[in-house]
């Protein structure tokens, strides 16, 4: 007969979306998380909005519970007026702590109270939040209404644009620890955002569960063109207008190829009308989300794969992409930039090939060179699947997460 877990072995995982296509990450976080046996359950500040999902979702064992005012406003409500009729001090005080970082953290305030209403049934020993945005507010409100510790994962548009330095620096100060995907992140964090949060703030990168990316060797190119691929949101920061640009490089050049780019986002009516004026259409196919089986597949059917990071108008920028470490360990090469995070897994000419951010002439060369050096393109995803099999595995990461859960203080962190 299965035991009920005691109130210290249970964490409960704050999202803001779930399940949520472009956040593999936390998905492939919390499988390995409950294969090495951690009861989670999973509370989203949102309601999901019909986007496709991955198969993968129907393995998670985790509940899910949803704190958003839609579609709970009335337990929303209750839980507020009980906790204020019941403990009013209390309540009132930490109103005005909340309001008093700006006033759009009123609303994740009052999903704290409902989810700490919540927890006083629930054997929740500890919340871990992904993003500094609402989940992180939400659970640090939480934390300082029912004593339980939090914790949370900070990305990339989260710290840049996202989240107010002070209230990032709040969310840093009381949390039993902050966790950052790449070593950028936190040299930024440390430097810019809380200098006294250095020993809780750790760099744990994104791990991949290696056993749905075989590795193959990258394709030969006598089937058809060669396919260059991309996957991401369809965002500034990807830099998609500069590889659309040297694509029509490539035409010029005589080059044979089709570009397919995987992802949804604002951008895309701005990508179609530049490829409708570069008369790149029978060249560049927008796919649209798909979900992670189709993705896999189109790795393991691509040449090359482009990833031309920029940092955006507004300072966004990538931690380090997932989607690179998915191509790398699939066996094709990998074409990027040297923004933020993404230095800490290529090295330019050994495992794969960095261009200046911002110049599509550039890329377009390096296109070109893995185009038509089939021995270099060989080296360098034989390169990558080593690097990635050593330092980005998901069961690396997430033994290094259940020590933090687990209060250990000194575990390895990268």
């Amino acid at each position: 007969m299965q035991t009920q877990p005691d109130r210290n072995s249970i964490v409960g995982y704050v999202v803001s979306t779930w399940p949520r296509l472009s956040q593999t990450f936390v998905l492939n976080e919390i499988l390995a998380l409950e294969r090495m046996g951690l009861p989670i359950c999973i509370y989203s500040t949102k309601d999901p909005d019909g986007e496709p999902v991955h198969a993968d979702i129907a393995q998670v064992r985790a509940e899910v519970i949803y704190l958003s005012a839609g579609s709970h406003w009335m337990q929303i409500v209750l839980a507020n007026l009980r906790l204020a009729l019941i403990r009013p001090v209390r309540y009132l005080k930490n109103v005005f702590r909340a309001v008093c970082y700006r006033r759009g953290t009123a609303r994740h305030f009052f999903q704290a109270v409902y989810l700490a209403n919540l927890l006083r049934r629930a054997p929740v020993g500890h919340l871990h939040a992904h993003f500094a945005t609402g989940p992180a507010l939400v659970a640090m409100f939480t934390s300082w209404l029912t004593g339980i510790p939090y914790s949370f994962t900070a990305h990339a548009r989260d710290i840049y644009v996202d989240t107010q330095p002070e209230l990032l620096r709040a969310e840093m100060e009381h949390a039993r620890a902050v966790i950052t995907v790449s070593h950028y992140n936190r040299d930024y964090l440390l430097r810019h955002i809380s200098p006294a949060s250095n020993a809780r703030v750790r760099c744990v990168y994104n791990g991949l569960d290696l056993s749905q990316f075989p590795f193959r060797s990258p394709r030969e190119m006598d089937l058809g063109p060669p396919v260059i691929l991309s996957v991401a949101r369809l965002i500034e920061k990807k830099g998609f207008r500069d590889l659309i640009e040297a694509c029509s490089l490539l035409e010029e050049r005589g080059r044979s190829f089709q570009l397919e780019i995987i992802g949804a986002g604002p951008l895309r009516p701005v990508l179609e009308a530049q490829i409708e004026r570069l008369r790149l259409n029978n060249r560049v196919r927008l796919l649209g989300a798909q979900p992670q089986e189709i993705v896999r597949r189109a790795y393991q059917r691509a040449s090359i794969f482009v990833l031309p990071c920029v940092i955006a108008a507004d300072g966004d920028r990538d931690g380090i992409p997932t989607a690179l470490l998915e191509a790398m360990a699939s066996g094709t090469p990998v074409i990027s930039t040297p923004v933020s995070g993404v230095p800490e897994v290529i090295t330019s000419e050994r495992n794969g090939i960095l261009i200046q951010p911002g110049d599509p002439v550039m890329l377009a060369d390096a296109l070109d060179k893995l185009l038509a050096d089939s021995q270099l393109r060989n080296r360098l995803a034989r390169a990558a699947r080593v690097n990635v099999e050593k330092r980005f595995t998901i069961d690396r990461s997430a033994r290094q997460l259940l020590t933090l859960f687990q209060g250990g203080g000194d575990a390895s962190f990268v």
